[in-house]
């Protein structure tokens, strides 16, 4: 981040950090040409709820983080806009939870594989982190998923019962439930497939979420009345009141 010179005290100066984050991964061979335009939408939506973690969303974490540590077989799954945001904080996050992480992207090539790989595995070796990473060789598919996010490891996604999905991805992730799966999604966007087939949606901007949950690991406990459906019309009433408040 050598060449980022923002200065801090611009009202605008986290998001500039996360457009860089983004810009540098493209550069690097980490990101499809159509990651900014995915980040832009999201970032749109971070606009509307004010750019911070409002109550539901936090509940929502909470509730993931308890269900992430309940679980038999958690698994994170990456994609190339994680790595590039949060890659160091999701590895620790993983190493906490004891999972592994598994690279599944759409734009799949074995040049994009090789640099995502290569960049989480220069973070695991820097912070002499325990934690699997999983993706490179696939020996399983997604059922009643077409396209190369299909392809998937046993041992990670397949066997997994509780997965985390950073960021959208609808049909993958009605795939997941529809495999019995509890499925974990952080989504901006309150009405998009993904955040509404989710078993828990959080709607919150990524780097925030693995930040909260760091801090909330200790002390996290999971809510057998919680209504996922109720997460996201508290989200939607946010961005509502917004504008028709003084």
């Amino acid at each position: 981040m050598s060449d980022f010179a923002a200065d801090p005290s611009h009202p605008r100066y986290q998001s500039l950090l996360l457009r860089h984050r983004l810009e540098q991964a493209e550069k690097d061979g980490l990101l499809a040409g159509s990651a900014m335009i995915a980040h832009g939408r999201g970032e749109a939506y971070d606009y509307l709820l004010g750019e911070r973690t409002i109550p539901s969303a936090h509940k929502a974490t909470v509730q993931a983080l308890g269900t992430l540590k309940k679980a038999k077989r958690p698994v994170i799954s990456l994609n190339g806009n994680a790595v590039a945001l949060a890659g160091e904080s999701l590895l620790m996050l993983a190493e906490r939870l004891s999972c592994p992480v598994e690279i599944n992207i759409f734009y799949r090539t074995p040049e994009r594989m090789a640099a995502l790989i290569g960049r989480l595995e220069a973070i695991k070796e820097e912070h002499q982190l325990e934690v699997q990473i999983l993706g490179a060789e696939p020996n399983a598919r997604i059922p009643g998923l077409k396209g190369p996010r299909a392809n998937c490891t046993k041992e990670g996604i397949i066997d997994s019962d509780v997965i985390m999905v950073p960021l959208e991805d609808g049909d993958r992730c009605e795939a997941l439930v529809a495999m019995g799966k509890t499925v974990i999604v952080i989504d901006l966007n309150p009405l998009s497939r993904s955040a509404k087939m989710g078993s828990i949606t959080i709607v919150d901007e990524l780097t925030r979420v693995v930040q909260n949950m760091l801090v909330d690991i200790e002390n996290c406990v999971v809510d057998e009345a919680f209504s996922n459906d109720e997460v996201l019309a508290d989200a939607l009433q946010h961005i509502a009141t917004k504008f028709t408040s003084r």
